[in-house]
């Protein structure tokens, strides 16, 4: 967004506390739930296992999540099948979600991929219930890094797209997959329909829990979202979510190493003490709740932003993509050093927590480009 007055203007302030922060009975529950569930079918173990699978997540937690958790309804409208709910559930949703390394497409269909999908008109939104039910796997581009070459054109059964598509999340098994592409009348954004034509490539990653792949297209069918003049504002609305959905995820994942971390120091002797009696290891687990406490604040501060208004929580969720990738990566990085030797090896849970911390720093940018964008919104 450039610099200007206007921008100054449009820019949410900071206000005492949205009716969203305070965490209701609901809420709560919805948390307890949630835990229990991923607790008895997202174990560290568990997770490994797979994501070395065919489709890398498990169908029957995936099945769970939906039927049991309603994921992909939670925060729909009733008029589209939903249940009503905001943001702010939708964030004890993915803080759990991080806690437990899901592989699952908590993040990429429940959560971006029903949201793009409300953005279509009404009339041509026929595989919405799909998504809602969890038959159809959606998910959400990258949206116009510079890498995407994707070009839409209007023929008489439809619209079709030609071109690539990469860094793909769940590419490889995608259903739906939203991107921008480039039509004579303008940019757009299309839900495509993968078919026989489409070449998937899969692509080699940080974190094996969350796969990429590369889309080559080839007279795929697609449905326009979005009109020319709305594509910006809408592509604009499905990167805040985005950051703000990996910003809640990467809170969860802060949440969980400091557990493990504190759980760690309390049984790990040296000189006949636990390590957590030490001074110098007292003074780094305090750090790590520093950490933790700054992330939840910004995360939580954002949903609830968005969950009354959308438009007015660009600021705090830019804030929150900063705060919440930073602790990120920092709490990872001190896990591993505060766990010795065994941090570093792959068969401990830290070194899975780190990889997905790192893989989330690449794909939402990391704190200095969030900063950026924080000084793009005050004018500065």
């Amino acid at each position: 967004m450039p610099s200007t007055s206007a921008s100054v203007t449009e820019a949410p302030w900071p206000r005492a506390e949205p009716a969203a922060l305070t965490p209701t009975p609901e809420q709560e529950q919805l948390r307890e739930t949630l835990r229990a569930l991923l607790a008895k079918h997202s174990g560290i173990d568990q997770v490994r296992a797979v994501a070395e699978s065919g489709t890398g997540y498990s169908d029957r937690l995936w099945t769970h999540l939906v039927d049991d958790m309603s994921v992909t309804t939670l925060a729909v409208p009733e008029e589209f099948g939903g249940l009503g709910y905001g943001t702010a559930e939708l964030a004890v949703v993915l803080e759990e979600c991080g806690r437990a390394l899901v592989c699952e497409p908590v993040l990429h269909s429940a959560v971006l991929g029903a949201q793009a999908l409300l953005t279509a008109p009404s009339d041509t939104a026929d595989f919405l219930p799909d998504v809602l039910a969890g038959r159809l796997l959606a998910t959400v581009s990258t949206l116009g890094t510079g890498t995407d070459e994707l070009h839409a054109r209007l023929d008489a059964d439809g619209w079709h797209a030609d071109g690539t598509i990469t860094h793909v999340p769940c590419g490889a098994t995608a259903d739906i997959v939203v991107a921008s592409a480039d039509t004579p009348d303008g940019r757009r954004l299309f839900a495509l329909r993968p078919g026989p034509t489409t070449e998937r490539r899969t692509r080699e990653v940080l974190d094996p829990t969350r796969r990429r792949a590369d889309l080559i297209v080839r007279d795929c069918p697609a449905v326009a979202l979005t009109a020319p003049e709305a594509n910006a504002a809408a592509t604009a609305r499905l990167h805040d979510l985005a950051v703000l959905a990996t910003a809640c995820e990467n809170t969860g994942i802060v949440d969980h190493l400091l557990e493990l971390t504190v759980g760690y120091a309390g049984t790990r002797h040296q000189f006949g003490r636990p390590i957590g009696s030490f001074q110098a290891v007292k003074h780094r687990l305090a750090d790590l709740l520093v950490l933790l406490e700054r992330a939840r604040s910004a995360s939580r501060y954002a949903a609830a932003l968005h969950a009354e208004d959308p438009g007015s929580a660009r600021l705090a969720i830019a804030v929150a993509g900063a705060v919440c990738t930073e602790a990120a990566v920092q709490a990872a990085s001190e896990a591993v050093q505060l766990h010795g030797g065994v941090g570093f090896t792959w068969e401990h849970p830290v070194h899975s927590y780190l990889r997905r911390a790192l893989g989330n720093e690449a794909a939402q940018g990391d704190s200095r480009t969030h900063r950026a964008r924080i000084a793009d919104l005050i004018g500065v």
